[in-house]
């Protein structure tokens, strides 16, 4: 063998280590979840048996898991439908979040009074608006959707306007001296340094409306994860009560770590990507 194929084969094994150490630390955040849901479960299933405690009143993980293998269809259908009516919500409150805290930052009388009306308002336990959304938007999608935004816009509003207004004057002046418009100074110089306090409301937000979807399908129900934990409750299904609660969260699991990977591939030279990268 040649000294170049030598040469060359060491320096593909040793790429190829670099590439596994890679995936390896790529993957350390994946693995403590398992590990830590794993342990969890472990823990659950051996307090049940070690004190006896029995299943009507707290279900083991094993009967809970079969539950939700054994009825697929049934899970899945109302899950698509706790996950449409938190999306939903979730999209309006982004939205409405966005505009609401441009506007607050835009205007000094909007900041006076819209924001003292918001802060006082978010005061009042969602819970005991729920039926009045009922009563005016009926019993359909639409009042658990309201719901879901309502619950969801405040953390949203909140950072997104302490993110536009995070910014150095510095910065501001310069802009205004290179005579850039009140709208470019919003867009190309407040907006995307407001972007990771953005994502930190989102993440919050996105955990909210799904609480609000769940107010919304106990309230005024005919199906969803939220109506199935209700009705378990009503005919003390615990097993079942249990699954629709752990599948509710893998659901608030999932979302929040696809708004991460979103804030990951939008924002990757904010030091908080790039600590994370440097691990």
């Amino acid at each position: 063998m040649s000294s170049t194929s030598v040469i060359s084969s060491r320096r593909w094994g040793f790429s190829k280590q670099n590439d596994l150490m890679s995936y390896w630390r790529k993957t350390e955040q994946t693995r403590t979840i398992i590990i830590v849901l794993a342990v969890l479960v472990v823990v659950w299933e051996l307090s049940i048996r070690v004190f006896g405690i029995r299943s009507f009143l707290l279900p083991p993980p094993t009967i809970v898991i079969a539950d939700i293998f054994g009825n697929p269809a049934f899970f899945a259908k109302a899950s698509l439908y706790t996950l449409y009516v938190t999306s939903v919500g979730f999209l309006i409150a982004l939205v409405g979040g966005v505009l609401l805290a441009i506007a607050i930052v835009s205007s000094s009388f909007i900041d006076r009074t819209f924001y003292t009306l918001l802060v006082a308002t978010n005061s009042i336990p969602k819970v005991a608006l729920a039926p009045l959304f009922v009563i005016w938007l009926g019993t359909g999608g639409a009042p658990k959707i309201a719901i879901a935004a309502i619950i969801a816009i405040f953390p949203i509003v909140i950072n997104t306007t302490v993110g536009l207004r995070a910014i150095d004057n510095d910065m501001i002046d310069l802009a205004r001296s290179a005579r850039a418009l009140r709208r470019d100074v919003m867009l190309k110089v407040r907006f995307p340094n407001a972007l990771p306090s953005l994502f930190a409301g989102a993440k919050i937000g996105v955990s909210f409306a799904l609480i609000g979807a769940i107010v919304g399908e106990f309230v005024a129900g005919e199906q969803g994860l939220g109506y199935v934990i209700l009705t378990s409750q009503a005919t003390f299904n615990s097993t079942r009560a249990f699954a629709a609660i752990l599948v509710l969260g893998v659901l608030g699991t999932i979302m929040f770590f696809m708004i991460e990977a979103v804030e990951r591939w939008m924002l990757p030279w904010h030091v908080s990507q790039r600590s994370q990268k440097g691990r």
